[in-house]
């Protein structure tokens, strides 16, 4: 598909058919996203494959959880889990919310883990004060090129991090190598319709002229 047609009509995909994705079409949309960049062209993604059902369901027990916590923690109207003026810690347990992808993971037709080798990422932000981001830029761009090579196949997807945060549960239980953080499982299937239509903020509301504090950019002279 198009360039522009597959940024702007990419959505997060919850939902999927029964239909299986045949081994084949998952190596294709590996093949593809393989060209996603990286510092120094260092490529340091490792996706494990998940099959095996006894595995998938102890992966989404220990997802779950987090899951419940999130939602608990949303409705507070402040952001779940953010470092900086984030929702205040829940003091009693989350009640348990539906989730399907997770609830009915075993049939959920691509698992993917997606895991990213420390020792490869430069994190420019690493001695900062702040907790770093910067090397994600060097991972996430493979997860959004797995995301954008599977609607080019007609597929949707979603990419979450829940298992990120369990990691010490979901990391033994994946066999995820010393040195190497998990940084997202991803969700392909076939979908009965494609959403086309997105909300996102104008450019307006988040460019500015030579600074952040500078007038906004406009689409004119």
């Amino acid at each position: 598909m198009e360039t522009r047609v597959a940024l702007r009509q990419t959505a997060s995909v919850r939902s999927f058919t029964g239909d299986a994705v045949p081994n084949s079409v998952v190596y294709s949309i590996l093949d593809d996203a393989r060209f996603a960049p990286s510092g120094g062209n260092r490529q340091p993604w490792r996706v494990a494959v998940v099959k095996d059902t006894t595995v998938r369901r102890d992966l989404a027990a220990a997802m779950k959880p987090v899951w419940n916590e999130y939602i608990a923690l949303a409705q507070t109207g402040r952001t779940p889990f953010a470092v900086v003026d984030g929702a205040p810690p829940l003091t009693t347990a989350a009640a348990d919310v539906p989730f399907p992808l997770l609830d009915d993971i075993a049939s959920v037709p691509v698992v993917l883990a997606v895991a990213a080798d420390l020792s490869r990422i430069a994190t420019m932000d690493g001695q900062l004060s702040r907790p770093p981001i910067s090397g994600g830029g060097s991972i996430y761009p493979f997860c959004w090129s797995i995301l954008l090579a599977a609607r080019d196949r007609g597929l949707g997807g979603v990419m979450t991090t829940f298992a990120t945060r369990a990691e010490p549960i979901t990391g033994p239980l994946l066999g995820l190598p010393s040195g190497h953080a998990l940084v997202a499982t991803i969700f392909l299937g076939n979908v009965d319709k494609h959403v086309t239509k997105l909300r996102r903020n104008p450019v307006e509301s988040f460019a500015t002229t030579d600074r952040f504090d500078g007038s906004p950019l406009t689409s004119g002279a």
